[in-house]
């Protein structure tokens, strides 16, 4: 008999989840099917729920959401070794990063694997098709040859190590794109989700001289307090561009951001570049959103332009080391703000819609 696990599954756009029984496959040479520990929902993960007929269409149907994910291995097939090149075995606890063929133009040539011609990700791809299990809303995950996996220590909670597979990872994938900061920079963060959060703390371990958070809701606005913002806006209190404006300008002696980091959506991209100083750098993380276009003061700005997709394993082990280094400095815990069943899936989603949920982690067992 063909053995099988528990997930919730994605089978029609907007609609209801459904619990149901999904087959554990075979593994090749090299995979790796870990038992899953935790794993975070992302704002992707919604968009896609939502509007997936247009972002990925009905090809992708069914599938198992969810690519944060930590677990703890259960088979491997062969050896594997973690990203150190230590070796891996049963028991171990990991975080995986998404596979990448290696031979293609953008794996070998132009080095920049995370745009790889035969790359997929986890979280959007069928579930009654080999490998079947490529989700984190799952009792198992798979993860395939050709994926980078990383080992938690014991210090990360595997409800943080799974955030860090998808918000922390991309968050220092565009610090890598951004370049150092300087000692004398203040940083603007657009956006109070994880990555908007994280962003902030990565801002203040890496130099700047102050960190400002604008987002909404207050709640998360709140984290970001804690977690050490200089200052905070509230978009919900301010809903004028105009009136958010001068008050950036007044918290940077009338100049404007050194930096400004977009982690919301791709719509916050012209207030964002306004926000700059000139000769300033702007880092465009978060997606979705229309098509922002560039406000025409940009081109005489001489500002600097970041954007970047994904993320390779290495900002996978820096997400970790981050997270395990700086534990006693920011109470990252305090981002996991909802914990549901797999059958509960629905509800979470429609949380994390609504903002009433920071980050929500699905616990399978």
């Amino acid at each position: 008999m063909t053995a099988t696990c528990k997930a919730a599954v994605i089978v029609g756009y907007g609609q209801p989840l459904i619990v149901t029984d999904v087959e554990i496959p075979a593994l090749e040479p090299g995979g790796v099917l870990v038992e899953v520990e935790a794993a975070t929902l992302c704002g992707t993960d919604v968009h896609f729920w939502q509007h997936g007929e247009d972002l990925l269409g009905p090809d992708k149907l069914p599938y198992i959401p969810g690519h944060e994910t930590c677990g703890r291995i259960v088979e491997i097939n062969g050896s594997r070794t973690d990203n150190l090149g230590a070796p891996l075995a049963p028991g171990d606890r990991i975080i995986g990063a998404y596979p990448y063929c290696g031979h293609c133009f953008y794996c070998t040539v132009s080095q920049q694997p995370t745009m790889c011609t035969w790359g997929f990700r986890y979280g959007r791809e069928r579930s009654d098709q080999y490998p079947f299990l490529l989700g984190g809303c799952a009792e198992m995950h798979y993860y395939p040859p050709g994926c980078d996996l990383i080992r938690v220590p014991e210090t990360v909670s595997s409800e943080l190590a799974a955030s860090a597979a998808c918000a922390l990872r991309t968050v220092m994938h565009g610090f890598e794109r951004l370049g150092a900061l300087n000692g004398y920079e203040t940083v603007v963060v657009q956006g109070a989700g994880p990555v908007g959060l994280y962003a902030a703390a990565v801002a203040q371990t890496r130099g700047a001289n102050r960190v400002l958070v604008v987002g909404a809701p207050a709640a998360r606005l709140s984290v970001a307090t804690r977690w050490g913002a200089d200052d905070v806006l509230d978009l919900d209190a301010m809903p004028s561009a105009a009136d958010r404006h001068q008050w950036v300008l007044s918290e940077t002696h009338g100049r404007g951001a050194d930096v400004v980091i977009q982690c919301a959506t791709s719509a916050a991209v012209p207030e964002g570049v306004n926000f700059l100083r000139p000769g300033g750098r702007y880092l465009a993380i978060g997606g979705g959103g229309h098509d922002p276009g560039i406000p025409t003061v940009a081109l005489h700005k001489q500002i600097t332009y970041s954007s970047l997709f994904m993320a390779e394993g290495r900002h996978f082990y820096e997400a970790i080391r981050f997270l395990d280094s700086q534990h006693g400095r920011f109470p990252f815990q305090e981002m996991i703000t909802g914990r549901y069943k797999l059958s509960d899936l629905t509800d979470a989603l429609e949380a994390m819609a609504a903002y009433r949920e920071v980050k929500p982690v699905v616990l399978p067992a």
